[in-house]
């Protein structure tokens, strides 16, 4: 069974607009409002891929039943530790010219409640079980809390780790050994406390990173494509496919949701590796989230060049 772990969800408030105008009221093109964070979002792709998956999450309050009643619309199994207070609101605002996103405020958060989310994934998870950890953590949780669950998981386990996170939650983690990583240039640079900027930095730093614990990692760089370096030291280029971008919210979120779709159909890491590619680009192109038959239509754009 694949999992995914949302310890920051929130209700995505989009609005699109042509201007915005400070200390002005402001008209509004279009809104919707859906279930937000990143392990949510994954667990909304791999279902739109016909897989199977169970999202484990903190939520509280009219926020949290919203997200709750949005999951159950997509027939995703939700696991909720429910919180005393409302979960956060999210606004994420597209005009003309920009995307801006301005996060809420996380909820309090106590330690009784994180031994719970901790002893539930725990009883949860099975031998080769994948389980995706990805997203902020809230500012009541200590930052080794994703650590925390890695340890206490692979206890006795064989259990496949995805990370997706940065800061100290993710330097704590890695150190933990996961499976595959997917920093961003800049998170990478973030990391080391250096500024990496060429390819071949990029590929020198990620192989650190397999030494200090991720067993493959993914390196996105936007319009420039991606690399993988693979758990022998193999590196690829792939190359990001043309299209006309509609919106980057969730790209990286469909990355993950390509990769754990080709790891659990019983593809090797590279062709795995297409389909990130192919579903991360799909949902830049497309209103919302990637469908299944969106992304198969970009797969065939997408080229790996072993480096």
């Amino acid at each position: 069974m694949i999992y995914t772990l949302t310890l920051n969800p929130a209700v995505d408030y989009y609005i699109d607009m042509n201007t915005l105008k400070e200390g002005e009221l402001n008209n509004i093109n279009n809104a919707y409002t859906l279930a937000g964070g990143k392990g949510i979002n994954v667990s909304k792709v791999l279902k739109n891929f016909n897989i199977e998956n169970k999202a484990i999450l903190l939520a509280g309050g009219f926020t949290g039943h919203f997200i709750k009643t949005d999951l159950e619309l997509y027939n995703i199994e939700s696991k909720i530790i429910e919180l005393d207070n409302n979960t956060r609101i999210n606004i994420k605002l597209k005009t003309q010219n920009n995307e801006t996103e301005i996060a809420g405020k996380s909820p309090d958060i106590s330690v009784e409640k994180i031994n719970q989310l901790i002893e539930l994934i725990d009883n949860l998870l099975k031998d080769n079980d994948i389980l995706v950890l990805a997203g902020s953590v809230p500012y009541s949780i200590g930052n080794d809390i994703y650590s925390k669950i890695i340890k206490k998981v692979k206890e006795n386990k064989n259990i496949k780790i995805i990370l997706d996170a940065r800061d100290e939650a993710f330097k704590l983690a890695v150190g933990e050994k996961v499976f595959l990583t997917k920093p961003n240039s800049k998170e990478l640079s973030e990391y080391f406390n250096r500024s990496i900027e060429t390819k071949e930095d990029i590929i020198k730093y990620a192989k650190e990173l397999i030494k200090d614990g991720s067993e493959n990692v993914i390196i996105s760089l936007g319009k420039e494509g991606s690399i993988l370096i693979t758990s022998n030291n193999e590196v690829y280029y792939g190359n990001a496919p043309h299209g006309k971008l509609i919106s980057s919210v969730g790209c990286g979120d469909s990355m993950v949701a390509g990769i754990v779709y080709g790891i659990s159909s019983g593809f090797d890491i590279v062709e795995s590796y297409k389909y990130a590619i192919a579903s991360g680009s799909s949902t830049a192109f497309s209103e919302g989230l990637t469908t299944f038959e969106n992304m198969k239509n970009i797969l065939q754009k997408v080229k790996i060049e072993k480096i």
